[in-house]
């Protein structure tokens, strides 16, 4: 464990996930209170703040302090600012962002190292977010299997969250490019990523965005790619959070996937996301 001198860090269950105290994010935060932020992220994979009040200047300014923005590409649509998406859940949708155990974008050459989502507007009940750890899913992985998977590469793409052939604006307030100039981006990742700052193997597959394996059809890798997908989010790897309005998630997007649960009912459910820039997986 280690020892925190600026902030309060409370683990909220056994696999991952942390809730930390003791700092005000829209009033500015000095270096050494960001590099004990940092710490906790690396030890704890995604941590919660709770009561916290942000504009969108100051969602940005502390989203800068652990790197640059990333602009996401299929919900930059040309409306509002595109270095935040607004992640909007209306009554009568029957799709939401995220519903799916997924690690955010990472179809692209250099998938965001993490992401700070802020609660606006939450549901009295429902709506909450599961992580899991995806270096619990590697380690208890038997040898034979981590042996077979050395090496192994996966085709991500955007295919399934965004493009015409997906079809989720009609379904759900969030929009995304559905445009006919839209054309999937692809990338090809290995299956076990090493993380470039504590130097852990985890697993790098996801449903939303891994297709097959490396030189593969779709049939051929199902069978193998399902079993990684669903064993990265066995229960004993996760953590629930359970959102209040000013609640803050911050998840290192290189180590954990999440999902949103769609149980939200008559409720309105309104957020706003950054995504902070990451590096080539390896």
């Amino acid at each position: 464990m280690v020892d925190y001198r600026r902030i309060t860090v409370s683990p909220i269950a056994g696999a991952l996930g942390a809730e930390i105290g003791g700092v005000d994010i829209g009033a500015g935060l000095d270096d050494a209170t960001i590099a004990e932020i940092r710490r906790a992220l690396l030890e704890h994979l995604v941590i919660f703040f709770r009561g916290q009040k942000l504009d969108d200047a100051s969602h940005k300014a502390f989203t800068r302090r652990f790197g640059e923005i990333f602009v996401h590409p299929n919900f930059n649509t040309g409306a509002g600012d595109p270095e935040i998406v607004r992640v909007v859940r209306a009554p009568g949708d029957q799709r939401i962002v995220g519903e799916e155990w997924h690690a955010d974008t990472t179809m692209m050459p250099e998938p965001p190292m993490g992401a700070i989502l802020y609660a606006l507007e939450v549901p009295p009940y429902g709506g909450d977010t599961l992580f899991a750890n995806q270096y619990l899913a590697y380690e208890s992985l038997s040898d034979g299997m981590k042996s077979m998977l050395a090496g192994l590469r996966a085709v991500h793409s955007d295919i399934r969250v965004a493009g015409p052939r997906a079809g989720l604006n009609a379904r759900r307030s969030i929009k995304v490019r559905e445009d006919s100039d839209w054309r999937p981006t692809e990338c090809l990742h290995p299956v076990v990523r090493t993380h470039p700052e504590t130097g852990r193997k985890c697993l790098f597959v996801n449903h939303s965005y891994s297709c097959r394996f490396e030189n593969m059809t779709d049939r051929e890798s199902k069978p193998l790619l399902d079993f990684l997908m669903d064993h990265g989010h066995r229960p004993e790897f996760t953590c629930r959070f359970r959102w209040q309005a000013g609640s803050i998630a911050f998840w290192d997007n290189r180590c954990t996937k999440h999902l949103a649960i769609h149980d939200a009912g008559p409720f309105h459910r309104r957020m706003q996301r950054t995504q902070i820039a990451g590096d080539v997986v390896v």
